[in-house]
């Protein structure tokens, strides 16, 4: 009841703008009209499965970095619509060998991609055919899509800003394995674990490959291990009643320590796929990124 009271007491006290974006269509620019592109994003020899929402109006926009879970049955389209009203540009597309992408799929090609898309924003061609700021990337990833953003954003400091909605922290999870050196012991429950997600939208791996392909980078994917890399930009952390909060109070903690008075943290009482709060989720996002100051 009190994280209700305390999200209700947010959103009521959001500005007239970012609560309008959820609820209301702005009104038409005929002259730089709200439009959807779909194209195919190269990365690494494949070409990806891809489009971007492109905010109405001609001055160039921010432009978020959608990054879907594991295997991306939730895809927050929703919010990206909601962030196109509210003045930003929106880049989603599928990782390799997921939902129809070429390639094989993995953890570390999913890192992979998101840099590439990462790389095409910036690409001066390309910002322009989207009316996009390419000096104003933002990264917003659910699930795994969280685990990938905090890496991502800690490798490139000049990404603005991060929003981390129940990442996973898949590979820190594996770490105290990889300690102990019982990584195969420890495989088939693992791997079990990972198959029962539902890995048929993804070529080219089993639950075994994804696997070890955690415990390669145990370490250096460890979520609450990135904060000295994240210190320095607004950092939004949203955590459910899914089992995965831990990690992520730990990196909001861990940020905290060093400083980093941008971290805004929300526990949403719901699923994972914040099924009865989608409302709520929009805006505890559209909030953030107001304070951040990031437009």
């Amino acid at each position: 009841m009190l994280a209700l009271l305390v999200l209700l007491f947010a959103s009521a006290s959001a500005s007239t703008q970012t609560t309008a974006a959820i609820t209301t269509d702005p009104a038409p620019d005929k002259s730089a009209p709200a439009a959807m592109q779909s194209f195919q994003l190269p990365s690494h020899g494949a070409l990806l499965n891809a489009f971007v929402y492109i905010a109405q109006g001609a001055a160039p926009h921010p432009v978020v970095l959608l990054l879907h879970g594991f295997p991306g049955n939730e895809r927050n389209l929703d919010l990206a619509q909601t962030l196109r009203r509210a003045g930003y540009d929106v880049l989603y597309f599928n990782y390799r060998g997921s939902w129809g992408s070429p390639g094989d799929f993995s953890f570390t090609h999913a890192m992979e991609d998101a840099q590439a898309a990462v790389a095409y924003l910036r690409d001066p061609a390309n910002a322009a055919k989207f009316r996009a700021d390419p000096k104003n990337i933002l990264v917003i990833g659910h699930s795994m899509g969280g685990m990938i953003a905090a890496n991502v954003a800690a490798a490139d400091p000049a990404i603005r800003f991060v929003g981390l909605i129940s990442a996973a922290n898949m590979a820190g999870r594996a770490l105290p394995v990889v300690k102990a050196n019982q990584q195969e012991a420890a495989l088939p429950r693992f791997a079990k674990g990972l198959a029962a997600e539902g890995i048929a939208p993804l070529a080219g791996c089993t639950p075994e490959s994804l696997v070890r392909d955690l415990y390669a980078h145990a370490a250096a994917w460890n979520i609450p291990d990135l904060a000295p890399r994240l210190a320095t930009r607004p950092v939004l952390i949203i955590t459910s009643d899914d089992g995965l909060a831990d990690a992520s109070d730990e990196l909001a903690a861990n940020l905290h320590k060093l400083g980093d008075a941008q971290v805004r943290a929300t526990h949403i009482p719901t699923d994972h796929a914040y099924s009865d709060y989608r409302i709520a989720l929009q805006q505890q996002v559209l909030n953030a990124l107001e304070t951040a100051h990031v437009r």
